[in-house]
């Protein structure tokens, strides 16, 4: 498994007209399934939709 560093904005605040920075580590087999967990996490969290979600990066972290 290795680890990716995800970051992106996740639209909050007064009626979603803020993004709000977000930046994650995660343990995935590859960026793909990386990013998918993200968006699951995010959603879990915060109860956002994907489309409320807009990741900006990924890399991987040793």
């Amino acid at each position: 498994m290795s680890t990716f560093e995800i970051k992106g904005l996740y639209s909050g605040g007064v009626v979603g007209k803020t993004w709000l920075p977000f930046t994650k580590i995660v343990e995935s087999q590859n960026e793909k399934n990386a990013v998918e967990w993200v968006y699951s996490l995010m959603g879990s969290e915060h109860g956002l939709r994907r489309d409320k979600i807009r990741v900006e990066g990924v890399k991987a972290v040793e």
